[in-house]
């Protein structure tokens, strides 16, 4: 390595370590919350709520959580569906969900059990 592409880097280390980030607001804060089990499927599939978000619409201030289908040591993570209500078990390989944003119920989703896979249910 060259001197010059060592000054180099320390100059780039020391600046993102000096630059300057917007502190974030209380209400922007990512809320911790633990994970929780929503509801079961037969004797071992379980649906939980993992990731959570702060929200906050017409209705007021919400947590709208994520869910994760787990199977013994195997979890799939429902993708891009929040909620901010219990998913409802319609058989042993599907879920429906509803869709949450901005503290309003949207789109009813059916999520297949074994690939996590949500499809917008057909009115």
């Amino acid at each position: 390595m060259t001197a010059r592409t060592a000054v180099l880097g320390v100059a780039v280390l020391g600046g993102l370590a000096c630059s300057e980030r917007p502190a974030r607001a209380a209400d922007d804060a990512v809320p911790t919350v633990p994970d929780s089990l929503a509801t079961t499927v037969g004797d071992s599939t379980e649906i939980w709520f993992t990731l959570a978000r702060p929200d906050s619409g017409g209705t007021g201030a919400c947590t709208e959580r994520a869910i994760e289908i787990r199977r013994g040591s195997s979890r799939t993570p429902v993708p891009l569906l929040y909620t901010g209500s219990a998913p409802e078990v319609v058989n042993d390989s599907t879920l429906r969900a509803r869709l949450w944003n901005r503290c309003e119920a949207g789109d009813t989703y059916m999520v297949n059990l074994r690939t996590g896979q949500p499809t917008r249910e057909q009115r």
